[in-house]
């Protein structure tokens, strides 16, 4: 049996040659793909950080590192580690970085270094799929996902948990050091005894006078408490106000302010029926109604204050602190040790310590922006991600005409976006009016809407006495546009799932909110490379 060997052979020299390990792969293998897309990008801002000449070794070709991590994201690799192994065994990592392997320092300083660069790299890739005709950017759904930041979820520490551990170290350095003055000063005794040499023999040890990791740590995760604390006080000062009005018989002008708590919507909505009831000017069976609205806010306010003692404010709100404990307004505030800007957030599977990821998809499953917060509720985000939906179709528009042709005049100023499609979490009176595309925001789950719907269907124009969010269920009771909300999820879920398991993004490889954005656009340009890469105009 002859053993079969990848070296090609010259017959009339009977020597071995050299391979061409680019013949390893088929031509329309997903390596090279990404090599000619890159030789297309202007990747001019990355060569300006890359030190090419001078004293020592030639750095490495920002361009081949690029492509190398594009592919790596496009396999589910995002181990620096696992790409520095794959590039010396791999042969589409070989013919990528052309057998020149970059150790895996290389590659995690270039992500590090570029991280600001990568969303010009997204938008360039998009830029490219609408040249090829794609961006069915009439109907856009937009949804949050929960990823897993590189933290342990223990790691989490209350203030004053943080600030009395802080304490106890900086105790324990302050006890080791007196010791050891205490034992040198106790050794220059000895051998000034013993040899008669004079010294002083009471500096501390270089491991004494350097800051302490640990302690380094703690501060800086007592730092974010101080910045949330100050969000949280700019955030609290609107329903300070209104509840402090509310508690002196003086009708608020402004609005339920959104951040108040399940238990202080209760009591607003106590003391608002209160002075409706005791207002002579008040019909009567606005009072009669009033009274059962203010015994039912009465029911809500008890069962959600027996709810939060039975919990025993157990720690990791949406907001990485503590509620309001029932005695008070005090909040207990939380923090990550080991990434300080992630937070605890809730998901379908229970609580995660990560980010909240913002995608905006097109209805051919491109997607068009992306962002990552910190925040664990999606409402405060729409129209965030709607303007930038808009502000990537028209970008799209300009290279591609035909993509907005045929809308609306509406619709073409919107680069084409005519609908936008949401789920519950971003159901609010502010999302609702924005300025910007028409959208349907479901007021609740799918099911509720569907049995809404079929119950009590809308026809005809809406009510002009509707408030906002009235007017958007009136809107999801109609049978058409229940139809194509139901587009929502056959849309934007899809592409979610991509980028957790295609592109392997359940758990972000580094720390910190800016390195988790980085991190998300890569993942989303390799997505939409890899949808080009299958893109067949015909079928489209």
């Amino acid at each position: 049996m002859v053993a079969f060997s990848y070296r090609a052979v010259d017959r009339e020299q009977g020597f071995l040659l050299p391979p061409d390990m680019r013949s390893w792969l088929t031509e329309d293998h997903l390596a090279f793909f990404i090599i000619e897309v890159v030789e297309q990008l202007d990747t001019t801002a990355f060569h300006a950080r890359s030190r090419r000449g001078g004293a020592g070794r030639a750095g490495y070709d920002p361009d081949m590192l690029l492509s190398v991590v594009l592919y790596a994201y496009a396999v589910g690799q995002r181990s620096s580690r696992t790409i520095e192994r794959l590039c010396g065994t791999d042969v589409a990592f070989r013919v990528l970085c052309a057998s020149d392997t970059p150790d895996h320092t290389t590659i995690a300083r270039f992500r590090k270094d570029h991280e600001a660069l990568f969303a010009d790299v997204f938008a360039q890739v998009l830029v490219m799929c609408a040249r090829a005709g794609m961006g069915k950017v009439g109907v856009v759904a937009i949804d949050g996902t929960k990823i897993a930041a590189n933290a342990s979820q223990g790691a989490t520490r209350s203030e004053k948990s943080l600030r009395k551990e802080l304490a106890a170290i900086e105790a324990a350095a302050r006890e080791q050091a007196a010791r050891v003055v205490t034992e040198a000063a106790a050794v220059d005794e000895e051998e000034d005894a013993l040899f008669g040499v004079e010294s002083r023999g009471d500096e501390l040890a270089p491991q004494f006078t350097d800051p302490k990791r640990r302690a380094a740590a703690i501060k800086a995760a007592l730092a974010e408490i101080d910045r949330i604390k100050v969000e949280e006080q700019a955030k609290d000062a609107p329903a300070a106000a209104f509840m402090e009005l509310l508690r002196a018989g003086i009708m608020p002008k402004t609005r339920m302010p959104k951040s108040l708590d399940r238990s202080e919507v209760e009591l607003a909505k106590i003391l608002l029926y209160r002075m409706r009831i005791e207002d002579p000017a008040t019909p009567r069976e606005v009072v009669s109604a009033a009274r059962r609205e203010l015994r039912s806010a009465q029911r809500r306010l008890e069962v959600e204050r027996a709810r939060r003692e039975d919990a025993g404010q157990e720690a990791g709100g949406p907001d990485g602190c503590d509620e309001r404990s029932p005695g008070g307004n005090q909040k207990t505030f939380k923090v990550n040790l080991t990434d300080p800007q992630s937070r605890v957030m809730k998901t379908r599977n229970g609580w995660i310590q990560g980010f909240n990821a913002q995608t905006a998809v097109s209805d051919d499953h491109l997607i068009l922006a992306v962002d990552v917060t910190t925040d664990t509720s999606d409402s405060h985000w729409f129209t965030t991600m709607m303007d930038a939906a808009v502000a990537a179709a028209k970008q799209m528009a300009m290279v591609n005409p035909a993509l907005a042709g045929g809308c609306t005049s509406e619709a073409v100023t919107n680069g084409g976006i005519s609908l936008v499609l949401a789920d519950a979490g971003y159901f609010s009176e502010d999302n609702i009016t924005a300025p910007g595309p028409d959208r349907l925001i479901a007021p609740g789950k799918r099911r509720d809407m569907e049995k809404a719907a079929s119950k009590n269907p809308a026809s005809g124009p809406i009510p002009p006495d509707l408030s906002p969010t009235d007017t958007m269920r009136f809107r999801m009771r109609e049978p058409a546009n229940l139809a194509q909300y139901k587009r929502r999820g056959a849309t934007v879920e899809p592409v979610n799932a991509h980028l957790k398991d295609g592109a392997g993004l359940r758990r972000f490889a580094r720390r910190g909110l800016n390195a988790a954005r980085s991190e998300l656009h890569l993942a989303a340009t390799v997505v939409n490379l890899t949808k080009l890469f299958r893109f067949d105009p015909a079928v489209a």
